[in-house]
């Protein structure tokens, strides 16, 4: 049963969820209630135990990884969890996948090589699997082209992340008119020029030091004096600050310019604890 996303979701980091399961289960069932159609949940573990407990604790919301690593463990084991969860919750789990960046792989203990090709072969394992997750229930963390073509052809479509309206454009003349496209967008709801930049230049450091991110962003006409900086236009391309009118702008542009869903990432001052009030507001500004 393919999953649908609807038209926005929130996008998190799956470290900000608390270990407490109560309070866990209290945020997703709020999400819920709010009306978002998706919940992404980035740096899932294979295992997918976070994913089965917010479905759990849910009614109506889709639950997608974005991502599970393809270095973090075998195919089979990824397809076995994936099998628990969609049997008990069917059409409400969708699986992202994703070749993550060299400089965590190789922290991790593995050796970063031939990613593309690691992808493929991971999709082969899902497909060989005892019990195989179909393409409409996997989506795939694609940049370069070469990614979103294999998105295209082998799931149901792409989840890029640190990417512009512009570029979703772009990936949408790759993907062509059928696969899902669902970018991730950062937002801050903030009004003050000062204080949204701080707090973007402060959560963008890390990935500006991963090259999948920085060359994506070179082929979009970024240089290298904007990444290192990072500067103001940067800054403003990729995290959406400003009024409700600004933030909702953003996200209609990704609509326009050709995504089916909008994975909306909500920045503080404090990334390990889950924006639950700037959530509420978001949804009337959404909604």
């Amino acid at each position: 049963m393919a999953v649908d996303v609807g038209r926005t979701g929130i996008w998190s980091s799956s470290r900000a969820w608390p270990a407490d399961a109560g309070a866990a289960a209290d945020a997703a069932a709020e999400l819920d209630e709010l009306g978002y159609q998706a919940l992404w949940l980035g740096a899932a573990p294979p295992t997918l135990e976070l994913p089965e407990a917010l479905l759990a604790a849910t009614s109506r919301i889709a639950v997608a990884t974005g991502i599970v690593s393809v270095w973090a463990a075998p195919a089979a084991t990824v397809a076995a969890s994936f099998h628990r969860i969609s049997a008990a919750y069917p059409g409400r789990f969708l699986l992202g996948l994703g070749a993550s960046h060299a400089p965590i792989v190789n922290r991790g203990g593995q050796q970063y090589r031939r990613p593309y090709r690691k992808l493929v072969e991971y999709l082969d394992g899902l497909d060989a699997a005892a019990a195989p997750v179909p393409p409409e229930d996997r989506a795939l963390a694609a940049l370069g082209p070469r990614v979103l073509t294999l998105a295209a052809e082998r799931t149901a479509g792409a989840h890029p992340y640190l990417v512009t309206p512009e570029y979703t454009h772009q990936a949408r003349q790759i993907l062509g008119e059928r696969p899902l496209l669902a970018p991730e967008q950062k937002v801050i709801l903030e009004a003050d020029p000062a204080r949204a930049r701080e707090i973007a230049r402060e959560f963008l450091h890390m990935y500006l030091q991963l090259p999948n991110y920085t060359a994506n962003l070179i082929r979009l006409g970024f240089t290298d004096e904007d990444i290192t900086g990072p500067t103001d236009r940067l800054v403003d391309a990729l995290v959406a600050w400003g009024d409700d009118e600004a933030i909702a702008a953003r996200v209609t542009a990704h609509h326009d310019a050709g995504a089916n869903h909008v994975c909306v990432q909500v920045l503080t001052g404090d990334p390990a604890v889950l924006p639950r009030a700037q959530w509420r507001r978001l949804a009337a500004i959404l909604g």
